[in-house]
């Protein structure tokens, strides 16, 4: 029968490849999907939560890959495999991983030099790795989910909440987070880190 997947705006359509990739052969429609990646991520939630992250091991290629491993490995082959397809976002496959580097080194340099205050490092962050666009999905998800990693367990505050809300429905939450990600994409972060806090 084989995956059949409707996106809503601001989703990343997978290649036919990429859908070769999917683990769980009986998942045929949006919902399944949805409802399979959820419980994997839930199990990658519980999988931070027994580590003890500083920022320097949250800043690292490595754990960055391993996170969104965790986050889908039970339902794509691919998962924390960096994308070999462009897409309608994010650098050109062949420059992600001199991009990440320099995302790391960029955030490293804004800790150590104290250039934003810790929300707007880890939403900064957060907006700058889901424009690399690293994977072929799951990347709004792993971005907002390596923030509130970052925001907890590196700086010690109280994690994102992102509007409260399930953003990869369609919805008044999702409409509001992509126009302040709109915002972020021409350097004025406020109104993200309003929304991360709502």
């Amino acid at each position: 029968m084989g995956l059949k997947l409707e996106y809503l705006q601001g989703q990343t359509p997978l290649d036919e490849d990429e859908k070769e990739g999917l683990l769980i052969k009986s998942i045929s429609t949006r919902n399944d999907l949805d409802e399979f990646e959820q419980l994997n991520i839930e199990k990658a939630v519980e999988w931070t939560l027994g580590k003890n992250l500083s920022v320097e091991k949250i800043l690292n290629v490595e754990f960055i890959k391993d996170l969104h491993k965790k986050m889908f490995g039970d339902v794509w082959k691919w998962a924390g495999e960096y994308r070999k397809t462009n897409k309608n976002i994010g650098v050109d496959k062949f420059d992600i991983p001199v991009n990440l580097k320099n995302l790391i080194d960029d955030t490293n340099l804004w800790v150590k030099d104290k250039v934003f205050d810790e929300d707007q490092i880890a939403v900064r962050f957060s907006h700058r790795i889901v424009k690399i666009h690293l994977f072929p999905n799951g990347n709004g998800r792993h971005s907002r989910l390596i923030a509130d990693i970052l925001i907890s367990q590196g700086f010690g505050r109280k994690e994102f909440t992102w509007g409260q809300s399930n953003l990869t429905e369609k919805g008044n939450a999702r409409e509001k987070y992509l126009s302040v990600l709109r915002l972020a994409d021409d350097n004025q972060y406020s109104e993200l880190i309003k929304f991360a806090r709502s």
